[in-house]
């Protein structure tokens, strides 16, 4: 998977946060309400919009520091992935490899955010190379469930999404430079 199709995921999953998790839902239960001495609860969750703004603002800033001289951010979440790509393109190829952890780490995360566990499946574990990694919630962290793959303390090994997106965008820039 290249730096490209990472960047169309990324979008595409905040697309669908987007139109999936920030649209007011139908109400669900057609019974007539009890009065409550509550207000009423938001018609969207608060918090996915507050992580997609997070998300975006992370993009902006990572462009404005690579690309001091960037036009104005897009209007459209989504958007912003290929604007960021625009404007880094000829940045050095450290700051790229930053860039491509950073849209592969908030894709995992934008799956997260919508339940979708498998994309940690996905991933081979960085220790021990199997694909036996597993999302634990609790923890915030892809744990091995391969038993030979413990930590200095006989722990199974975790891993952060920003390591998991490092060793990913490694693995794949090493592979382009050996490919023939």
């Amino acid at each position: 998977m290249g730096d490209s199709e990472d960047r169309h995921t990324a979008a595409a999953r905040l697309r669908l946060l987007q139109q999936e998790f920030t649209t007011p839902a139908a109400q669900r239960d057609p019974s007539p309400r009890t009065p409550t001495n509550r207000p009423p609860a938001a018609p969207i969750d608060l918090g996915i919009l507050d992580y997609m703004a997070a998300s975006v603002a992370e993009v902006i800033e990572h462009t404005r520091t690579a690309a001091p001289d960037a036009g104005p951010a897009p209007a459209e979440p989504a958007a912003a992935y290929e604007w960021m790509h625009q404007n880094t393109a000829d940045a050095a190829p450290e700051q790229r490899s930053v860039r491509d952890a950073m849209v592969f780490r908030q894709s995992l995360k934008h799956a997260l955010a919508m339940g979708d566990e498998t994309v940690i499946r996905r991933e081979p574990c960085p220790r021990c190379a199997c694909w036996s990694l597993f999302w634990r919630h609790t923890t915030r962290v892809a744990a091995c469930v391969n038993r030979g793959c413990v930590d200095r303390c006989g722990r199974p090994s975790t891993w952060v999404l920003a390591q998991l997106a490092e060793r990913h965008v490694a693995a794949r820039n090493a592979r382009s430079r050996t490919a023939t």
